[in-house]
């Protein structure tokens, strides 16, 4: 019977992907790209693009979509098994790919390609010249000492990456509260007691089960009236995989952050760069590591006062209230929960009822469907990895598909935590036909309960429509080759740009008013309460802001500013920016960094930066539509036609400009952030 790995036609088998099915496949395709590549090089002496990249474009995507739901499976559905599967590979892959970006004839092949100029396309022409530059950046310059030196550094981080990632894993899913006094519960949302309920009861305990997932850590830090309480799961949450808290050392982060920092800036010295951040910014749209802190820098100038004012609010209103002089960490959420209340008379859990997840599912499909003219519809019978995992078509207004995704919303047991869209298939279009692109779109909401439908925070509903519109810029391109359509090849730091756009409709009447309906009665949001959410869409903007700051700043630092001669000494560097930008300043036990999937785990190192970044893009570019109307079409088709469609084929700069008619300004972020009026 043939490997269901190997089966590429079509979607991927889910069912069929057993842990001992992984490890011979990928060896077997890793082995016929080898030689797949000796042959193309050996087979002709004049090298075309029909002869050459056209080929290697077929060859890499043939093994991303083997490796896709391999990867994937390990996030939403990881065991033991699957996890030592999936971490032998890790290996062969980094192997093989260094391999390729290493291959001297190669890349003597492809500069025979640029040098043939105007006889490409410009998507192939982008292709080339990136792939020339990763040339460089993976080392084809250097000795073949260097050379070897470099392949083994990336092979040490991606199983160093793996393991920072099971150990948050291991460490999220290690740690539970069993209550069994319901008045330790006090100020919870109804909602939040019966998740609590529905846990003990499937962990066979009378009583309430707190874990260290989202939906249950986020209600009790931000609504229970227990002290506490909120400190004992601020601290197990907050020292996740470290040398603190109630697991301390179990699965300690520590070392391998550290050993990630100096592989990292190891391999950035052998490429001739400074430092990592200097590596990093070569594949990014910023022209070098000043003008990064300088940008982040000036926002926070914009932005402290305000965040300081805030928080001076925040305590004055915690003496009044309950005469709390002296707020820390685990205080933040509550109170600021209770001044929301108190300021504007709403909560997340007054807008809960209007957002049952079906509703808001379809209101954002038809929101898609106005702007870009699109249809998107459920199919039934798709293979699935879980049982919650539904599955959509898009199709445009010609009815010609367009793409396809999963949608998996509910947290879980040996699940990633957090949210994100990944590649499952790339679009590709050639003489034998178009290969339509396939989306994993994956949140970690607080799933049904009883009788009643998932319940959504508004916070959820933005980033339902934040993953979706990175699923968009996925789906909806019309680029036909896998290395630049979509999200591939796209600049990191304007890569958020389209999810972070489409969350501008989730605070439109016009929108809402397609998808926010009661539960129950299916009334709309009154006008007082949607008067009220919009007053308070900026609530602590500042303290907000100054927040994500402090994240940028101390990745981007840190990996600009480390010393292989000093100590690795994450936590002086962090008490340096936090001194700098933040206005809370946490405890010493917090180890947030260790739970910093991001930079050590996923592609943001020296790079987070970029939500910022390209929130300037994002809020700029919803300018435009607040000047021409959220759902005029023309502007949408402009979006759609600019953005969306061209993926990586050209610089974002070159597509922004397109779409705008000029380079971004950040006057409109520090408007929609109330920084500025």
């Amino acid at each position: 019977m043939e490997n269901p790995i190997l089966a590429l036609k079509g979607l991927p088998p889910f069912s069929q992907i057993k842990p001992q099915h992984i490890k011979p496949a990928i060896e077997q395709l890793l082995g016929e790209g080898r030689q797949q590549i000796q042959q193309l090089l050996d087979n002709n002496s004049r090298y075309s693009w029909e002869n050459l990249a056209q080929p290697l474009e077929d060859l890499d995507d043939r093994i991303s979509r083997a490796w896709s739901p391999i990867a994937h499976m390990h996030s939403v559905v990881n065991g033991e098994e699957l996890h030592q599967a999936y971490s032998a590979c890790l290996p062969l892959l980094s192997e093989y790919n260094t391999e390729v970006a290493q291959n001297p004839r190669l890349c003597e092949a492809f500069k025979q390609l640029q040098a043939m100029g105007d006889q490409h396309s410009e998507a192939q022409r982008k292709i080339i010249s990136n792939t020339l530059r990763d040339f460089r950046l993976s080392g084809i310059d250097l000795t073949p000492e260097k050379r070897e030196r470099y392949k083994l550094i990336v092979q040490a981080l991606s199983q160093l990456s793996n393991e920072f990632s099971q150990n948050l894993l291991d460490a999220t899913d290690g740690w539970s509260l069993k209550i069994s006094d319901e008045s330790r519960l006090a100020g919870l949302p109804e909602s939040a007691r019966n998740l609590a309920k529905q846990a003990a009861a499937q962990a066979d305990f009378d009583g309430w089960l707190i874990k260290l997932e989202f939906p249950y850590y986020f209600p009790v830090i931000t609504y229970a009236d227990d002290r506490a309480l909120r400190r004992e799961l601020y601290s197990a949450y907050v020292t996740r995989a470290s040398d603190q808290g109630p697991n301390a050392g179990e699965w300690d982060n520590g070392p391998i952050m550290e050993q990630i920092l100096s592989l990292r800036h190891e391999m950035a010295q052998l490429l001739g760069f400074d430092n990592y951040a200097e590596y990093s910014l070569a594949t990014k749209m910023a022209a070098d590591t000043d003008q990064v802190i300088s940008f982040l820098h000036d926002l926070a100038e914009r932005s402290l006062p305000m965040a300081k004012k805030e928080l001076q609010t925040l305590r004055d209103f915690a003496i009044q209230l309950d005469g709390n002089d002296h707020l820390e960490a685990w205080d933040i959420s509550y109170y600021s929960e209770k001044l929301r209340q108190h300021q504007y008379a709403i909560s997340q859990e007054d807008l809960k009822p209007y957002f049952p997840a079906n509703r808001v599912i379809s209101g954002m499909f038809e929101t898609v469907n106005r702007l870009f003219g699109i249809k998107v519809c459920q199919i039934e019978g798709v293979d699935c990895w879980h049982p919650d995992v539904l599955f959509f078509e898009i199709r445009d207004a010609s009815d010609e598909l367009r793409g396809q995704f999963y949608l998996d919303l509910y947290a879980r047991p040996h699940k990633r935590g957090g949210a994100w869209m990944d590649d499952c298939i790339c679009r590709r279009s050639d003489h034998h036909g178009t290969q339509h692109p396939v989306a994993y779109l994956v949140c970690n909401f607080t799933p049904p309960i009883g009788d009643d439908p998932a319940l959504l925070t508004h916070d959820e509903v933005l980033t339902l429509f934040h993953e979706f519109g990175h699923g968009l810029h996925h789906m909806l391109t019309q680029v036909d080759y896998p290395s630049v359509s979509g999200i591939s090849g796209v600049a990191w730091d304007a890569v958020e740009l389209p999810s972070q756009f489409l969350e501008n409709w989730c605070w439109q009447r016009e929108a809402l008013d397609l998808f926010a309906a009661h539960y129950q009665s299916g009334d709309k949001i009154p006008d007082e309460l949607f008067d009220k959410m919009i007053a308070a869409k900026n609530f602590q903007s500042g303290m907000q802001m100054v927040r994500q700051l402090e994240f940028s700043l101390f990745d981007f630092r840190m990996y600009r500013e480390y010393d292989p001669e000093g100590e690795a000494n994450i936590y002086n560097l962090l008490d340096q920016v936090r001194q700098q930008v933040a206005v809370i300043k946490p405890p010493s036990f917090n180890r947030f960094p260790h739970s910093f999937g991001h930079i050590f785990a996923g592609g943001y190192a020296a790079g987070y930066y970029s939500y910022k970044w390209a929130e300037v893009l994002s809020s700029d570019a919803f300018s435009l539509f607040e000047e021409k109307g959220i759902f005029d079409p023309e502007t949408g088709q402009r979006f759609l036609c600019a953005i969306l469609e061209q993926g990586g084929s050209k610089e974002p700069m070159e597509l922004f400009i397109e779409f705008r008619g000029r380079e971004p300004s950040i006057d409109a972020l520090l408007r929609h952030s109330g920084i500025s009026a």
